[in-house]
């Protein structure tokens, strides 16, 4: 039966990890916190990255490098700095545990209807 086909989002996960391929999904959850960073700091300053416009708020004044301690372990991120004002990702909000916030704005990603491919 096709219910039997259907996996748990754990069991998926379970599986990657027992067939080795942790590196393989701990480097695509990288490059997706990545993602959401430039995609954060693009906002904020009001153009993309190497993105020239007359609606440019502020300017990219390279990276800065920071650990992010996960319960899968610590990665290291690369946060874009801005040469006017700050940039602190929304997943590494204070006092929240940082699946907990980045959890939160995939949610709100797809409440708001923004495309999974993005």
């Amino acid at each position: 039966m096709v219910a039997e086909n259907i996996r748990t989002l754990g069991e998926v996960v379970g599986k990657v990890l027992g067939e080795g391929h942790a590196d393989a999904l701990r480097a695509v959850g990288e490059r997706l916190v990545q993602l959401v960073m430039e995609v954060e700091v693009g906002k904020l300053a009001g153009a993309a990255l190497h993105q020239q416009t007359d609606e440019r708020k502020a300017h990219r004044n390279g990276y800065r490098d920071r650990a992010w301690d996960t319960r899968v372990g610590t990665r290291d991120l690369r946060i874009p700095r801005l040469r006017n004002g700050t940039y602190l990702p929304s997943f590494l909000e204070p006092r929240r545990r940082s699946e907990q916030a980045l959890l939160s704005v995939i949610q709100e990603a797809y409440v708001h209807g923004v495309s999974t491919r993005k």
